[in-house]
């Protein structure tokens, strides 16, 4: 996995949490909901970049 790729799906997966943990802090199910999307999205792009990589070797 690329480095820049796996600090992007870090990033985004953080980003998502943190959303998600605010929403749910204050009741706005949609920070929630968007904060649940971010994350799956960071998810999605890191299980993308280890499938790259299995296919390299």
């Amino acid at each position: 996995m690329s480095a820049s790729e796996k600090a992007k799906a870090l990033a985004e997966q953080a980003i998502g949490k943190v959303k998600k943990e605010a929403g749910r802090a204050v009741g706005n199910e949609s920070a929630t909901a968007e904060g649940s999307a971010q994350e799956s999205r960071g998810d999605l792009r890191g299980a993308k970049e280890k499938t790259k990589d299995a296919f390299k070797k």
